[in-house]
């Protein structure tokens, strides 16, 4: 057994955001390392709490070639991703830049998210499907929107639900459980507060991402890699190198170069999500092209199946129930998606550690080719 990386896992998995927002700090100020920021939320808490997303920039800062590393685009799925950085620091990777690499730490992308346990941000979008551009007409999800009712009901048990579930399962015999996933995951742009809703315009999370990549220069350098952490699909514990559409084949085969045959697509068929609107691959494409390489390293948790039901309870209790936001019903849904996305397990997070360093580790290596 390897005692480094079960002491790790015991260590930098954080209880709730603040935690982990403190640890993250800690960490920079007792090591005196990299260049610490944090720009502020204008969400807050559920005490009412300041919420940010902090950065810090490590190794040289005119460097061609930046390593970026992302936690908390998909809010509680945060856990993860801000583990990994941790790690990171903790393993003082920083200590192996050359003169012309860098890595940027973007910490709690969706503070929100992370502090409530919810996917999506302050506006109820999925951050994920909301980097489209929003000057040309958005998107058509003609699924979502006959089964937008049934997705999201007005009640959580009783008749109502009940045929909620009928009208599903009926859209899935008539079209195909393919046809079901698009239809639900990705993307849709009538239904506010509905499911996988990527927005009417720009999340104040989108704006802070366009702000740092502005104020470190990003979109000059010569080449950018992003790793943004995310849970929920896949095997328990397997960490899947997923690409996006909008890099294209030739995205997929400068990702696969560096990290092995591992890599996945939508455009194969080989990922475990389907192709989605609005990711933010979209955004680095628009302004890196063939300059960069992103990937969504994805460690899987329990069956998607057994992660909807939590997922429909919290965008009914914004939708409708309102008033049990602060009840035990609303804590209890918060819970469940919190155990859904970050399974609170030695063995998970071991698993977590081991195939984020093997990743940080290929993706440092890139950078000096």
């Amino acid at each position: 057994m390897n005692e480094d990386i079960i002491d790790a896992a015991k260590s930098h998995f954080a209880s709730d955001y603040f935690e982990a927002r403190q640890k993250f700090r800690d960490y920079l100020g007792e090591a005196r390392v990299g260049e610490p920021a944090v720009y502020p939320s204008s969400a807050r808490g559920p005490r009412g709490e300041e919420l940010s997303t902090d950065v810090a920039w490590f190794g040289d800062p005119r460097a061609s070639n930046v390593g970026v590393m992302i936690s908390a685009t998909h809010g509680v799925e945060g856990y993860c991703g801000s583990a990994a950085q941790l790690d990171w620091l903790a393993a003082r990777g920083y200590e192996s830049l050359k003169s012309d690499e860098a890595v940027l730490l973007i910490h709690a992308l969706n503070p929100y998210g992370f502090a409530w346990d919810r996917r999506v941000t302050e506006e109820g979008c999925d951050l994920n499907r909301n980097f489209i551009d929003f000057r040309s007409p958005l998107p058509l999800n003609e699924g979502y929107d006959q089964l937008a009712d049934s997705i999201v009901p007005r009640d959580l048990d009783g008749p109502i639900v009940e045929a909620a579930d009928a009208a599903i399962e009926r859209f899935r015999a008539a079209h195909g459980e393919a046809a079901y996933r698009k239809a639900r995951t990705s993307g849709q742009y009538r239904h506010p507060t509905g499911m996988f809703f990527g927005g009417l315009g720009p999340t104040v999370a989108r704006q802070t991402l366009e702000q740092i990549t502005s104020d470190y220069s990003l979109g000059s350098r010569r080449f950018v890699m992003i790793v943004d952490y995310h849970t929920g699909l896949g095997p328990y514990g397997y960490g899947e190198l997923q690409c996006e559409q909008p890099s294209g084949m030739s995205g997929y085969e400068r990702a696969r170069d560096i990290f092995g045959p591992s890599v996945t697509s939508p455009e194969l068929g080989t990922s475990s999500a389907v192709a989605l609107n609005g990711t933010q691959d979209d955004y680095w494409q628009r302004i890196l092209g063939d300059r960069h390489v992103y990937v969504c390293l994805e460690f899987g948790t329990y069956p998607p199946e057994a992660g909807r039901p939590g997922l429909r309870a919290d965008h009914w209790l914004y939708a409708y129930g309102q008033t049990e936001i602060q009840s035990d019903l609303g804590f209890e849904i918060r819970r469940r998606v919190r155990q859904h996305f970050f399974p609170d397990r030695l063995d998970w997070k071991e698993m977590v550690l081991w195939r984020s360093r093997q990743v940080h580790r290929q993706m440092l290596d890139a950078l000096r080719l």
